[in-house]
């Protein structure tokens, strides 16, 4: 277990996860939401997880998380843990969910731990925007607060959702929810929007494509990084978010160049995991392959 005092709390989903690509498959491997963004966060921050799984997570992948961040947030319920079944085409833009069984994380409350209240950064990650704004509420004196959501939420707590993005610091989501969420299809307008519910940043996923940060007057495209083999892109946004939070928090108050610079080391960090299946190949990077990788961006995007 992480010793230190948790800099991010990452709250959020934990599930089973059977996916399968083009290229291979994996079976009942616990990924998530707060999974995800926790390990990545981690690489450069302490960080403490708020979320839930049943009795039947498998004890060695629970042993890891445990030893990657603090777990006092995480419940261990009597139960199944969530299940999320789907498959890609060869394009990897589009999980074909076959399967989601809620189980465990049906009935889940966050409740933050006493010193997690204290925390400086938080990611509230895809919930029902009643418990996102329950996370809110137990929140001390946060720094920067991350919000996150789904298509499903759009649709079923859309009015409660503009609320909970009006508390945060960034709001975090990808194009085809920006289009969603506000009703257009253009993304400049959608983030104009979103910026008057009171959020001093947006910043917009475009998978493959990289991610563009929009401000009161400003404007940043950030690029992805080249990859050749990608086999499966499930925690890949979630990855680029907990590696975005964890670097803010380990480099001072946010500005917007150092929020520029964030989603550059979230969409390295995001090109690791999409190379392997799970967390196989988020667990074995180092620092040292994260900084050649920015290097790396930096020559192709700079001119």
């Amino acid at each position: 277990m992480c010793d230190t005092m948790p800099d991010v709390i990452a709250v959020g989903s934990i599930g089973l996860d059977t996916i399968k690509t083009p290229f291979g498959s994996v079976k009942k491997e616990l990924g998530g939401t707060a999974m995800y963004s926790s390990i990545a966060a981690s690489i450069f921050s302490p960080t403490g997880i708020v979320s839930i799984a049943g009795k039947d997570a498998p004890k060695k992948q629970l042993d890891y998380l445990r030893k990657r961040v603090d777990t006092k947030g995480l419940q261990i319920a009597k139960g199944k843990t969530m299940e999320f079944h789907c498959y890609y085409e060869y394009d990897m833009n589009e999980a074909h969910i076959t399967k989601t069984d809620l189980n465990v994380f049906g009935k889940f409350s966050p409740i933050l731990p006493e010193e997690y209240r204290k925390a400086r950064f938080f990611f509230v990650g895809a919930l029902v925007p009643e418990l996102q704004m329950k996370v809110f509420g137990q929140m001390e004196s946060p720094e920067f607060v991350v919000l996150d959501t789904k298509p499903m939420f759009i649709q079923s707590s859309r009015k409660k959702l503009l609320e909970a993005a009006g508390r945060s610091n960034l709001l975090l989501i990808n194009e085809w929810e920006a289009r969603q969420l506000f009703s257009t299809p253009n993304l400049l307008k959608a983030a104009k929007a979103a910026l008057k519910l009171g959020p001093e940043y947006v910043i917009i996923k475009k998978g493959e494509h990289g991610s563009l940060l929009f401000t009161d007057g400003a404007y940043f495209s950030a690029a992805s990084y080249p990859l050749e083999n990608i086999l499966e892109p499930t925690g890949a946004g979630d990855s680029y978010a907990g590696a975005l939070m964890g670097w803010l928090a380990k480099n001072g108050k946010v500005t917007e160049k150092k929020l520029r610079k964030a989603m550059i080391y979230g969409a390295v960090v995001a090109s690791f995991t999409v190379e392997g299946f799970g967390l196989s190949r988020l667990k074995s990077i180092t620092l040292k392959d994260i900084e050649e990788r920015y290097s790396e961006i930096k020559k192709i995007t700079c001119f």
